[in-house]
């Protein structure tokens, strides 16, 4: 994702990066794929991954989670990067698998920075009402629950990695990953993992998206609308090219 133009970044107003302390990269997750391509720093507070033409690197929470707010900040590989992947996400699954004859629902934004230059905190609340996608505490996309069979009931893992997407990545693969410019390096630090684990206790609530608990704010919202504004370059539900019968939300 590359820096676009457009007016200066408005506060969000709630910052949820900063109510929760970072833990050690090995408290909360574990090796997925590719360990030869992991770096782990001496105290354990920052991870180095990297993508060669041998493999890339991934990583998976130790603990599948009911809700929660999971973050890290990430430092993208700088350079020419087509074809690349890097990502931290979960996997959604509704009612036991994942999303059945229910496709992707992608959006995506040319962030309002470079990503290569500095560390940026991007993050996923997941509530029982919505998950929440955040780039630097600004909520860019929330994706409600409308229906049973569209939205998580089962736990899920937040996973983190680094590969060779060219089949769909850039221009939906028209440009490719070129193995002459590797290795393709992404840096990693500030882990927050809080949640609702499978075995954590009955009493464990959500962490609120919001001041209010429920929902985001006015001000989250008005910074919503500006990033989606500004700075979207997909959505899924303008795509003529789909079967909207599938994605009944839009």
């Amino acid at each position: 994702m590359a820096a676009s133009s457009g007016d200066a970044q408005p506060s969000p107003g709630y910052y949820p990066s900063s109510r929760f302390r970072p833990v050690p990269f090995n408290r909360a997750y574990t090796n997925k794929w590719g360990p030869q391509h992991q770096t782990l720093s001496g105290d354990h507070s920052s991870l180095t991954i990297w993508l060669d033409r041998t493999c890339g690197s991934g990583f998976k929470s130790k603990h599948a989670y009911w809700n929660g707010y999971f973050s890290t900040r990430i430092k993208l590989p700088a350079g020419y990067t087509a074809g690349t992947n890097t990502a931290f996400y979960t996997n959604v699954y509704v009612r036991g698998s994942g999303d059945g004859r229910i496709v992707g629902r992608e959006m995506r934004f040319h962030l309002w920075f470079d990503p290569t230059a500095a560390y940026h905190t991007y993050a996923i609340m997941w509530n029982p009402d919505a998950i929440t996608f955040f780039v630097d505490d600004v909520p860019v996309r929330r994706y409600e629950r409308r229906a049973e069979l569209t939205f998580p009931d089962r736990p899920m893992w937040v996973y983190g990695s680094i590969w060779d997407a060219s089949d769909w990545a850039t221009d939906d693969g028209r440009h490719r990953a070129d193995y002459r410019y590797q290795p393709f390096v992404a840096r990693l630090d500030r882990f927050v993992v809080a949640g609702c684990s499978v075995n954590a206790p009955p009493a464990c609530r959500p962490v609120p998206a919001s001041p209010a608990g429920a929902g985001l704010t006015a001000q989250q919202y008005a910074a919503m609308r500006w990033a989606q504004r500004e700075h979207m370059v997909y959505y899924y539900c303008n795509d003529f090219r789909r079967d909207h019968s599938l994605t009944p939300e839009c």
